[in-house]
């Protein structure tokens, strides 16, 4: 097949094995073989990706044409030229794209040994009476059409837009407090009500129960590995990949693969919180409890901020202590804040009313969250077996926090 006049027809020639290493070309030129099946020009000789007018230098794997429009005339238009384009571009089609990086291994939430332990027939949040009796009042009752009004409102202020992503930060002061359950009550709403991608990301590293509530069956990638991978040029849909998928467009970044000794510190957390902010439209962050670092920092920066406590005497006399420091704190802070207090049994002996009242003068807002025995049993939190109480607490919450986010204080 006869090559043309010009060094096209001399590399298609050398691709198909009929150059010998050194054999001139036409015009004089003499070619090197510097690979099987590829050809480079000897020392001195124009190169192949160079202009055929000694102008700019065009891209290699594209054609001159495309890279320099409305100058047509500079390309040699010979026979058989698409032809040969394409067999001259087709080895860079088969070269080895880049190696991802190598990440953790993933490993189970739950250990196997475990499991079979762990295994148990979930129960509802309430007795089987007090959900017929329900039933019972809604059908004789006109209370059915003022619930569905609740419902209507409460998911108007859930379901508003946002131009730049909610976080909400949940922590507390001690553990036991309820502070993961009510982190999932929290994201479990977000994702129920919008439409927009809801990130769940703990920054608790010591053994945080947060994937176990949300039912992830694996962990791989942690809050600090992200800090160092996500980079501004990467699309949800690249940034997912490195996340656990939840039900409702909900995702989870766990701060550590359940492993003691795991640190997260507050650069890490900031680098990570600032990389993935603007890709989800709501990001619920359980923290670690204070007055650790992170927690302050995320205190700090986060639009919404819940503090969790157990609704006993105790729990009131050290939240109490803590709003009476934070009214230390610039005013948005604490204007910002809901104290929560969960019933960790049935009769927990407080005057929620009067601690209501207590936790409201220092301006922080209050929501309770009942008793509940599916959640007080531990494991995945699932909704349809919540006590219907429940169900509108968290809802009630949910909206208190996220409103309080969308304002300026």
């Amino acid at each position: 097949m006869p090559s043309g006049d010009g060094w096209q027809g001399d590399v298609l020639r050398d691709l198909r094995g009929g150059a010998e290493q050194g054999a001139p070309g036409p015009g004089g030129q003499a070619y090197r073989a510097s690979a099987p099946g590829r050809a480079l020009p000897a020392q001195g000789a124009q190169a192949p990706d160079a202009a055929p007018d000694g102008g700019a230098p065009r891209q290699a794997g594209y054609p001159y044409e495309e890279q320099h429009p409305g100058r047509p005339g500079d390309w040699p238009q010979q026979a058989g030229y698409q032809e040969q384009r394409q067999e001259q571009q087709a080895p860079a089609a088969y070269a080895p794209a880049p190696q991802p990086q190598r990440g953790p291994g993933s490993r189970p939430v739950v250990d196997e040994g475990l499991a079979d332990a762990l295994r148990s027939k979930p129960r509802y949040g309430e007795s089987f009476a007090a959900r017929a009796s329900r039933a019972l009042r809604r059908t004789l009752s006109s209370s059915a059409a003022s619930e569905v009004a609740a419902i209507t409102r409460t998911a108007a202020v859930l379901q508003q837009p946002v131009t730049t992503g909610r976080q909400i930060a949940v922590t507390s002061i001690r553990g036991g407090s309820g502070k993961s359950t009510v982190a999932a009550l929290l994201g479990t709403t977000y994702a129920h009500y919008r439409h927009d991608p809801v990130l769940f990301l703990e920054a608790d590293p010591a053994l945080g129960s947060l994937p176990q509530r949300l039912g992830a069956e694996s962990l791989r990638w942690t809050t600090s590995d992200i800090a160092d991978i996500v980079k501004a040029d990467m699309s949800l849909l690249d940034v997912t990949g490195y996340l656990v998928q939840l039900p409702n467009n909900a995702w989870l970044l766990p701060a550590s693969q359940g492993q003691i000794g795991v640190m997260l510190d507050s650069r890490s957390y900031e680098r990570a919180v600032v990389a993935l902010r603007r890709y989800f439209g709501v990001m619920v962050v359980d923290c670690e409890t204070l007055p650790a670092e992170v927690a302050r920092v995320a205190l700090a920066a986060a639009h919404g901020r819940v503090l969790t406590a157990p609704a006993t005497p105790d729990g009131l006399t050290s939240t109490y202590s803590v709003l009476q420091w934070m009214q230390g704190l610039p005013p948005h802070v604490i204007a910002g804040t809901v104290v929560v207090f969960t019933e960790l049994v049935p009769h927990s002996g407080l005057d929620l009313d009067a601690a209501t009242r207590t936790i409201t003068s220092t301006g922080a807002g209050v929501q309770v969250l009942p008793y509940d025995r599916h959640l007080a049993a531990g494991g995945p939190v699932r909704t349809e077996l919540l006590a219907h109480p429940t169900r509108e607490a968290a809802a009630r919450l949910a909206a208190d926090v996220f409103h309080l986010s969308q304002k300026r204080h």
